[in-house]
């Protein structure tokens, strides 16, 4: 979440007009994460989340928001989207397609993970693998291997000898990730610690579907696993790892297939968020309040993956 696009006090009381929540109390911006405008608004009947979303059009949008609420029917713990006065999630702001997100309680976790809170992650990451099983919508991994592959090629001139040593090699090693024959639906793809709100040790919601996509489900696992589950020095932890790997394979047990491809599949979840943050620190955009996150964190964890696979001894 970030602000690249301001919006005014007298625009967003005129866009709130087409909802039942009452009259605007107060709103600020809110800083946390990357891609898209987000601010914290509070009326006199509620707490909700605006988005402005930067990089996709209305057509687009649709999925991200069905996804949101299906999730939430199904008895998930996730934000789930307001409807305007004629049933509409989606509508427009300053020129870009926004929504108006019901605000859940707790608070992001922004130093490392318990291990009550890795487990609950893993149990609520294994419940979404299993419902989105009847989830019909269907959309590609936007960041999937053709994007990374993509990517790689406008930074490979900004990297050094190394690095760029290092990212050349691990993408011919993945060249076979399109085709595994691994479980897929729809998946979160971004369950990061700032996208799960916590009261203390419980759960409260999931939030931020807007990389939902289809793909692996060992992928979506992979990408909890690789930011849930370090220590202090941003490395695999054993025990925050057991935790959630325990919790998550009692409702989901992993397939031959996933236990064969793991490996590939953390270094793919690594190198994923790796060059998406060098992607942002090497061609940043305007805002009035942004954020980047440092790529070293997820190269370190890449190279900690090609060196030292992660134990499937977690039963």
């Amino acid at each position: 979440m970030s602000v690249y696009t301001e919006v005014e006090r007298d625009d967003l009381i005129a866009f709130l007009g087409d909802y039942s929540v009452g009259e605007l109390v107060s709103y600020q911006g809110i800083s946390d994460g990357i891609e898209n405008t987000n601010y914290f608004v509070t009326t006199s009947e509620g707490q909700f989340v605006l988005t402005l979303f930067e990089h996709h059009d209305f057509d687009e949008l649709g999925y991200f928001l069905d996804v949101m609420t299906f999730f939430y029917q199904q008895g998930i713990p996730s934000a789930h989207p307001e409807a305007d006065q004629q049933g509409q999630y989606l509508k427009q702001l300053c020129g870009k397609p926004a929504a108006l997100v019901v605000r859940l309680p707790g608070r992001g976790v922004s130093s490392t993970a318990t291990l009550a809170q890795c487990a609950q992650i893993g149990e609520a990451m294994a419940d979404m693998h299993i419902a989105g099983q009847q989830f019909k919508a269907r959309r590609d991994n936007e960041r999937g291997p053709v994007w990374r592959q993509q990517t790689a090629e406008t930074i490979y001139p900004k990297l050094d000898t190394e690095q760029s040593a290092l990212l050349r090699n691990e993408l011919a090693y993945q060249q076979g990730y399109a085709g595994l024959d691994l479980p897929a639906g729809v998946t979160h793809a971004d369950l990061f610690r700032d996208n799960a709100l916590f009261d203390g040790e419980n759960l409260t919601g999931i939030i931020d579907f807007y990389f939902a996509s289809d793909e692996y489900l060992a992928f979506d696992l992979a990408v909890a696993v690789n930011d849930w589950c370090i220590n202090d020095e941003g490395l695999p932890d054993p025990q925050r790892y057991q935790a959630l790997m325990q919790r998550y394979t009692q409702k989901r047990p992993l397939t031959e297939a996933e236990k064969a491809n793991w490996n590939m599949v953390c270094r793919a979840a690594a190198l994923r968020f790796w060059l998406s943050r060098l992607q942002d620190k090497l061609f940043p955009r305007e805002g009035e309040l942004t954020q980047i996150k440092n790529p070293d964190a997820f190269l370190h964890i890449l190279k900690h993956h090609r060196q030292h696979p992660l134990s499937l001894d977690f039963n």
